[in-house]
């Protein structure tokens, strides 16, 4: 993967030079901001270092790349992904991770997921990316909207966190639709 830079973002291949940082932004907090969006209702459980670095080698040769990270201003600020929901039927599932709040609502998230579903589409044969969120997450449902998804299902009150009740919200975007929004050969044209 090269960089792909945006005008707010790059997305670049995470290298095992950024795991000790990465490993530090995950759980260098005992209750990190992030996670209170990032599916609270799973905990956070600690992993040792050794561990983490091991498990992440893999995914690190993979093709296309399972991860990417997010630099703003040339800083690791945070992580975009994919994974197989069903690998089979072609079903892929994106997710984003920006850990410093400092760069929340900065319309960073947004630009990031662009870059990566145009990525995505140009280096797999899928014809769907999903996204899927939380109604407590009204962040990463304005950012699924703004990059051009179509909310496909709700899931009512399936996710329980802090004495509340919250619905699992899917979002969905075909290639075609990407197309027709940027442009033929998938790639996002900032």
């Amino acid at each position: 993967m090269n960089s792909i830079c945006g005008d707010k973002v790059k997305l670049r291949q995470i290298t095992m030079d950024d795991v000790p940082e990465l490993w530090t932004m995950i759980y260098g907090t005992k209750k990190p901001e992030w996670k209170k969006w990032d599916a609270p209702y799973f905990p956070l459980q600690p992993e040792p270092y050794q561990y983490f670095a091991e498990s992440f080698v893999p995914l690190l040769k993979e093709k296309p790349p399972r991860y990417a990270a997010i630099e703003i201003d040339g800083r690791f600020k945070g992580t975009i992904s994919y994974y197989w929901e069903c690998r089979p039927t072609r079903w892929l599932e994106c997710g984003i991770v920006i850990y410093d709040p400092q760069f929340w609502n900065g319309g960073y998230g947004t630009e990031a997921v662009k870059l990566w579903v145009g990525y995505l589409f140009e280096n797999t044969e899928v014809a769907r990316i999903g996204m899927t969120t939380w109604s407590g997450n009204a962040r990463m449902m304005k950012c699924a909207e703004k990059a051009g998804f179509t909310l496909e299902g709700r899931l009512r009150k399936v996710r329980y966190y802090d004495g509340v009740y919250y619905d699992s919200i899917r979002y969905g975007i075909l290639r075609e639709e990407w197309e027709h929004i940027y442009g033929e050969g998938c790639r996002y044209n900032k």
